[in-house]
């Protein structure tokens, strides 16, 4: 029953490791090692020898075909399309089905097993037991799912290859084939409605569709350059067997319905579709055929009955075939996408139907990435979004301090002997660190970094400008024509343009170099001072005579004594929030958040590869967390200046209560240079830092810079020896030909001048003859003849003897200057 339909063949291929190409990839992109995910990479490769070794039309290949679809489905959102492997599978229709096609895309291979799988499920179909009403409606339920696997590999997977399908999976290929599945499955529906014996306009209905289907499969099928012409004639044939099967039921509902003259014109017009579809019998097989021939017969009875009674009896007038009604479409069948394929990736973890996904702790390369991004961004905010404006704030503080010859003018009236506690405990805060010692270390560490950092960059530009010269070279050498390859500058074009960015980030880092410099020539006299021993200390320091304290002036000091300690509980406070605002940052782990929402996007958007800017949104909810501490920026700056508001009004006072007293004016001065040193000290230290981090960051860039250089002109070199070879030989050929022609000149002038050679030389050389199966015994050797044993002599012919059957060898001619004919051996 099941010769009348068609079953679509299977596509083959080899066996290749999978593994292999993932195993490397892990490696070289991941920060994971391979060996996590050994049984990973096991499994994968069982799977694909399970699912390419369906080539049979049995239940259990669906479930293999599925699983390992939905796995590759899984992990295109975790390794690139072109994983490293070509792989290689056969056309299943057209001319080239012995020839494999290769292509390294995964979803290439994905294509070719959901094309397999809607193989299989039409194979399913086409051996289904159809003499039962079960065994129509479980072949229907098999078509209709091919059709529905077709659609989805036509809709979703080709368009995401991002190259060429093969020519046995275009989208024309795909539709006839979905149209061939729909129209079977269809039949199955008007042949289950034939046996249950259901009403004929219902079953003209069902045959109608079933011959738009045939139709629209052939009509895709002609532009296709895969589908053969026996499958092309077959869709006709059965597109005019059901229009005629449809015509058929109809007009049996007239008769029944007493439309006699209907009946007849469509009897006349399935007569005449029958006899289209038998223009087909040399190429559709004999069951079709069979089926064919048995409805004409039936159409022909029938006619010759319904026109007999027609012209006799009832004398309706017989409407013509344009005048006929349109036959309604009865659509039974759609294309349904099995949910293991279409939902297949919502199918893996534990307990589930597919087993757990593999590779699912193998983190996208693009995470990583995310988080360098979302780190580097958190960083910014932090530190020059809000750190930074809070340290510009203090130094304006501090700033607008010294300008007061603050705190040093009070202290020196406080405190009018000896030395004040909070520049003792400054000192001695410099001592403990060496503080001298340790600027001029810190500043040869980022002078070796900065040198370590411009050596690694003139590396690279040099290997730069030696390429472009040696291309230069090659150029003027070989001529712009010959040497056809981009100049070092185009090819090379980013590498340059990333060359000059480092060249502005070196001069602007000198620049802030030079800077510190000058602040470290500015402050090393007080430094050392700082820095010394106690006695020197105070001998810096003048001692001045008590002053006389008005209760004025004791009231304008406890004034700017509060002021001023406002000014270093603000610093203070200030300094704590740096600190927690820096801990914040650093225990904010965005890896957590970057997983869950790897894991929605691998779900939701199955083989579309992971990209860092599909977590912007992510990012900017994070970052949403430290805008209570941006606000806080406005809460700080107006505190401060309500506290320099009050410091200049109590410093006002202060030196207005004190016009006049000069008697600590010389240790005023000393006391404020010292404040202001261990100040610079600390700022100093500062921009140390930052520069030393400036020049560790960009060891990074310059290595690869370096390295990207290394590779440019390694390529380049690579070309260029591929070139000049190229280059090379066509030359070499060219002198050959005209060498050649040369000696074919001479030999023909040579030849020219030899006399005429013997009669028996200018006989055509004899074609070896061709060997013959004997049937007979070949006799034992005579005498004469040559034996194994005898070996082989070689030797002029005797004198006078002549034999046509062997070419006599030349005589060999040492001091002969004679030109050697190539097909000739020569013997010395």
């Amino acid at each position: 029953m099941a010769a009348n339909i068609l079953q679509l063949p299977f596509r083959r291929t080899h066996h290749v490791s999978l593994s292999g190409a993932m195993r490397q990839y892990i490696s070289s992109k991941y920060e994971q090692h391979p060996e996590m995910f050994k049984e990973d990479l096991q499994l994968i490769d069982g799977m694909r020898e399970e699912a390419i070794s369906v080539q049979e039309p049995h239940i259990s290949g669906i479930r293999r075909l599925t699983a390992y679809s939905a796995q590759l489905r899984w992990i295109g959102g975790k390794f690139p399309i072109d994983i490293g492997v070509d792989f290689p599978w056969y056309p299943a229709l057209g001319f080239n089905t012995a020839t494999p096609v290769l292509q390294n895309n995964i979803r290439f291979e994905l294509a070719n097993i959901l094309y397999n799988l809607a193989a299989l499920y039409s194979q399913l179909a086409f051996s289904t037991n159809r003499n039962s009403s079960d065994g129509l409606k479980t072949a229907s339920q098999y078509s209709s799912a091919a059709a529905g696997v077709l659609t989805f590999l036509k809709t979703e997977v080709i368009p995401d290859m991002r190259s060429a399908p093969p020519e046995d999976m275009d989208e024309v290929t795909l539709e006839s084939l979905e149209q061939l599945c729909l129209a079977q499955a269809q039949e199955c529906f008007w042949q289950k409605a034939v046996k249950d014996k259901m009403k004929d306009a219902t079953i003209a209905r069902l045959a109608a569709k079933v011959s738009d289907f045939y139709s629209a499969a052939a009509d895709w099928a002609i532009k296709s350059d895969a589908i053969s012409t026996e499958w092309i004639h077959h869709f006709d044939a059965k597109h005019h067997h059901f229009a005629a099967a449809a015509q058929y039921r109809q007009s049996l509902d007239c008769l029944e319905r007493r439309k006699y003259g209907e009946e007849v014109a469509r009897l006349r017009d399935s007569l005449a579709c029958v006899n289209e579809a038998l223009k087909e019998s040399k190429w559709v097989n004999r069951t079709v055929v069979g089926d064919m021939n048995g409805l004409k017969n039936k159409v022909m009875e029938d006619l010759k009955r319904a026109e007999k009674d027609n012209d006799i009896i009832y004398l309706q007038p017989v409407p013509p075939k344009s005048e006929l009604k349109m036959l309604d479409r009865a659509n039974m069948v759609a294309a349904k996408t099995p949910r293991e394929v279409q939902d297949g990736i919502s199918m893996l973890g534990e307990g589930l139907p597919f087993g757990r996904p593999l590779f699912a702790k193998l983190v996208p390369y693009a995470v990583h990435v995310a988080a360098s991004i979302y780190v580097e961004r958190r960083d910014r905010l932090v530190n020059q979004g809000i750190v930074a404006e809070l340290d510009a704030m203090t130094a304006r503080l501090r700033e607008l301090l010294s300008s007061l010859n603050l705190p040093g003018s009070l202290q020196a009236l406080e405190k009018p002997l000896g030395l004040p506690p909070s520049l003792v405990s400054k000192a001695e805060e410099l001592r403990q660190q060496d503080g001298e010692y340790r600027l001029k270390r810190s500043m040869e560490d980022t002078s070796k970094l900065k040198a370590n950092d411009k050596a690694i960059y003139a590396e690279g530009v040099e290997l730069l400008k030696a390429e472009k010269a040696e291309d230069d070279k090659a150029r003027a050498k070989y001529g712009t024509d010959r040497w056809s390859r981009q100049p070092s500058d185009v090819a090379g074009q980013k590498l340059w343009a990333q060359s000059t960015e480092i060249e502005g980030y070196l001069k602007s880092a000198a620049s802030s170099d030079d800077l510190v410099q000058k602040k470290m020539r500015e402050s090393e006299r007080v430094l050392k001072v700082l820095t010394g021993t106690r006695r020197e200390l105070e001998s810096y320091v003048p001692s001045s005579r008590r002053a006389t304290m008005t209760p004025q002036i004791e009231h304008e000091v406890s004034r700017l004594r509060t002021n001023l300690n406002e000014v270093a509980r603000l610093e203070s406070r200030r300094k704590r929030k740096i600190e927690a605002l820096r801990e914040k940052a650093r225990t904010d782990d965005i890896n957590p958040a970057l997983l869950k929402e790897t894991g929605r996007l691998e779900r939701e958007f199955p083989m579309q590869k992971i990209e860092p800017a599909q977590f912007e949104d992510l990012f900017e909810e994070r970052l949403q967390d430290y805008e209570v501490d941006r606000e806080m920026l406005m809460k700080e700056q107006e505190d401060q200046d309500g506290i320099v508001s009050r410091v200049q009004d109590a410093n006002a006072a202060f030196v207005n209560a004190r016009k006049g007293d000069s008697s600590t004016k010389e240790r005023e001065q000393a006391l404020q240079e010292l404040e202001n040193g261990y100040l610079k000290y600390k700022e100093i230290i500062s921009n140390l830092d930052v520069g030393r981090k400036f020049y560790n960051d960009l060891a990074n860039i310059v290595a690869r810079f370096r390295d990207s250089c290394k590779a440019f002109v390694n390529q380049r070199r690579m070309e260029a020896s591929h070139l000049e070879s190229e280059i090379s030989n066509s030359a070499m050929s060219a002198m050959s030909i005209h060498d050649t022609s040369a000696t074919l000149q001479r030999q023909k002038h040579h030849e020219a001048s030899r006399p005429p050679p013997p009669q028996a030389l200018e006989q055509e050389p004899l074609t070896a003859p061709q060997p013959t199966r004997a049937s007979i015994v070949p006799p034992g050797p005579t005498a004469g003849m040559w034996t194994p044993e005898m070996g082989i002599k070689f030797g002029p012919p005797a004198p006078g003897s002549h034999n046509p059957h062997v070419a006599p060898y030349p005589q060999a001619r040492p001091n002969s200057n004679a030109p050697w004919d190539q097909s000739r051996p020569r013997f010395t």
